[in-house]
């Protein structure tokens, strides 16, 4: 069914759902993992253009998804992890594509109202623009 889940992490407690939910999945269909975390940061957003060094953020972000990682792989999975940087929702709809991801899996927060239209921005446009499925769970509080 799927070979290859992009698998996108935030950095946060939904990232523990997504997880979750992900590894059974890639179990049963064979599959590898790509975890995915976008640094969107104002370092992060203009680091390629400033050739800025990176942050204490960015530097995070990169220790967290190769724990995740090894993490994973400890658990018998075959996992690798991209840091990007920039705008989330385009950088997860380029590394689909880079990757040929057949699945992207992503965990939702559920907001209301206005945060919908300002958080929720990231997964509407990715189910939106991309041609592959979307897998979304909504995140425990």
């Amino acid at each position: 069914m799927y070979k290859r889940i992009l698998v996108a992490v935030e950095h946060s407690a939904a990232d523990r759902t997504i997880l979750e939910h992900i590894q059974p999945l890639a179990r049963m269909c064979d599959a590898s993992l790509v975890l995915i975390h976008v640094a969107d940061g104002w370092v992060a957003r203009a680091y390629d253009e400033l050739q800025l060094r990176e942050s204490k953020e960015i530097q995070e972000d990169r220790a967290y998804l190769e724990q995740i990682r090894d993490d994973l792989a400890a658990k018998g999975l075959r996992v690798e992890s991209r840091l990007a940087m920039g705008d989330p929702a385009a950088e997860i709809i380029r590394a689909a594509a880079a990757e040929r991801a057949d699945l992207v899996a992503m965990a939702t927060h559920g907001h209301r109202l206005v945060k919908d239209i300002l958080l929720g921005a990231t997964v509407d446009k990715v189910r939106h623009e991309l041609k592959i499925p979307v897998l979304l769970i909504q995140a425990r509080d």
